[in-house]
Parts: structure tokens; C-alpha cells; sequence
């Protein structure tokens, strides 16, 4: 297929579970996701770590893309090693042995008036 399209270390700078939610869960479940896409013939074995404004990093959690595939990660059911805190701000940073693409998505729905951002994670060259 060619050359894997991405890069191997991307970063959210941003990030937030709000503890509240409006709407049947889990569809409506207040939620922070990673948009991982592996477009190489090499499966991707990803690590994440969290960083915090006031407490030590947390990580790394593991997860796999298979080859030519795509995961929506939601940071919600990320419990190995310590699930995501809510209603704390974080960052996180997404290393993999191939290169991947990572979009980053919020859903709030804190109020009926939802709130849904999504973003390109920044890609981190050397």
C-alpha cells in the first residue's frame, strides 16, 4: 500500500472529562476520544501517557490498531494502570512503533444543548 501515512509520537495538549452527562448513556456519555488510524501494513502498538497540572504522569496504557484499521478510543474506559480522572484538565502524548494518525474529540453533555469539539493531534517530529 505504500508508505504508512502519520507519524509515531503525536500530543493532546487538551483534555477533559466532565463527571456530568445529559442523554442516554453510553451514546451520551460526556466522553474525550482518540481517533487513532493505522494505514501501514504493521499492526500499532501504541503506548499513551497523561500528564497532569498537579500530580505525576499516569501511564502508559496500551492499545493496539491493527493493520489497515481504525480505533476509536474513548479516554472514558481507559482503566490500566488508573482510569482517566473526571473533572480533571489533562494532556496526553501517543508514541507507536508505525507511523499513525490521532484526532482528537470531545463530546459535553453537561447541558441538552451539546457540545462537540474535534481537532488534529499535534504530530511531534524531531
Amino acid at each position: 500500500m505504500g508508505k504508512p501515512l502519520g507519524h509515531t509520537q503525536w500530543a493532546i495538549p487538551e483534555g477533559y472529562i466532565p463527571s456530568q452527562s445529559t442523554g442516554p448513556s453510553p451514546a451520551m456519555t460526556s466522553h474525550e476520544t482518540a481517533c487513532l488510524l493505522n494505514t501501514g501494513d504493521r499492526d500499532a502498538h501504541v503506548e499513551i501517557t497523561l500528564y497532569f497540572a498537579t500530580r505525576e504522569p499516569v501511564g502508559p496504557y496500551r492499545v493496539t490498531v491493527p493493520a489497515r484499521r481504525t480505533l476509536h478510543l474513548r479516554f472514558n474506559d481507559l482503566k490500566d494502570p488508573a482510569p482517566v480522572p473526571l473533572d480533571t484538565d489533562y494532556s496526553s502524548v501517543f508514541t507507536s512503533d508505525v507511523p499513525i494518525v490521532v484526532q482528537h474529540t470531545r463530546l459535553d453533555s453537561r447541558q441538552a444543548e451539546n457540545a462537540l469539539l474535534s481537532t488534529l493531534a499535534f504530530p511531534v517530529t524531531f
